[in-house]
């Protein structure tokens, strides 16, 4: 994952500074022909490039809407793939337009014309680590209804009718359910090995003697077929 991070702290969402306990992630996408992340993030940072229409959403209302998302994943001005967050993880967002604003974190997906192939495998990527990263930071699992798009959000009652991203995925043969595969299987390549339960020992007494000769013998005679983790223990 590419990740950076430059606020939105002009937005009236994150002026409004209220604060959630995130239990869930919703996968959004812009619903525009435009990949570039300084579409929608200023100023430019040097990475980004700049806006020349100076419509990013880094101000109070863009486009005179209140919106506002916890990050953005799509081009940098050299055309490669990243991620920015633009609002703090546990910021209360204006994304889903309805009572996910409440529970889950949203980023937005930067849109092209959806028939790019390349350009999808690269930004599906790197929102499955963002996700994988989120979901260990957050203790977020990654299934429904904790890891989920706009489009399902509609269908549970807690975001407004938006159909993303289930007009793209598919023309790539993805769905969510295969998102949230690929999530948890990140999430298990990176979990820790389970350790391996001590190993026991049981130890076989094989006589006892009161001759120590007759003790040497028996340790020479077990050595020699072939059992090297022997001693003698005196006792009284």
């Amino acid at each position: 994952m590419n990740l950076h991070k430059l606020i939105l702290t002009n937005n009236a969402c994150y002026k409004a500074g209220k604060t959630i306990t995130p239990k869930g992630i919703m996968v959004h996408s812009t619903g525009a022909n435009n990949p570039y992340l300084k579409r929608y993030i200023g100023p430019d940072d040097g990475l980004l490039g700049k806006n020349q229409y100076n419509n990013h959403w880094n101000q109070d209302k863009p486009d005179g809407r209140q919106v506002c998302v916890h990050g953005f994943i799509g081009k940098l001005a050299v055309g490669s793939i990243a991620t920015y967050q633009t609002l703090p993880w546990n910021y209360r967002g204006w994304h889903a337009g309805g009572a996910a604003n409440d529970t889950h974190i949203g980023f937005e997906i930067c849109e092209d014309g959806l028939s790019d192939p390349a350009y999808f495998s690269a930004v599906y990527k790197e929102a499955v680590e963002l996700c994988a990263y989120l979901c260990k930071q957050y203790g977020i699992k990654p299934e429904s209804p904790t890891l989920i798009c706009h489009s399902e959000g509609h269908k549970l009652g807690i975001a407004s009718n938006h159909g993303d991203v289930m007009h793209w995925f598919p023309k790539h043969g993805k769905s969510m359910d295969t998102f949230r595969a690929d999530v948890k299987k990140l999430l298990d390549a990176a979990s820790p090995e389970t350790p391996t339960t001590p190993k026991k020992y049981y130890r076989v007494q094989l006589g006892a003697f009161s001759v120590k000769a007759n003790a040497d013998a028996m340790l020479k005679k077990v050595k020699a077929a072939g059992f090297t983790d022997v001693f003698i223990k005196y006792s009284e």
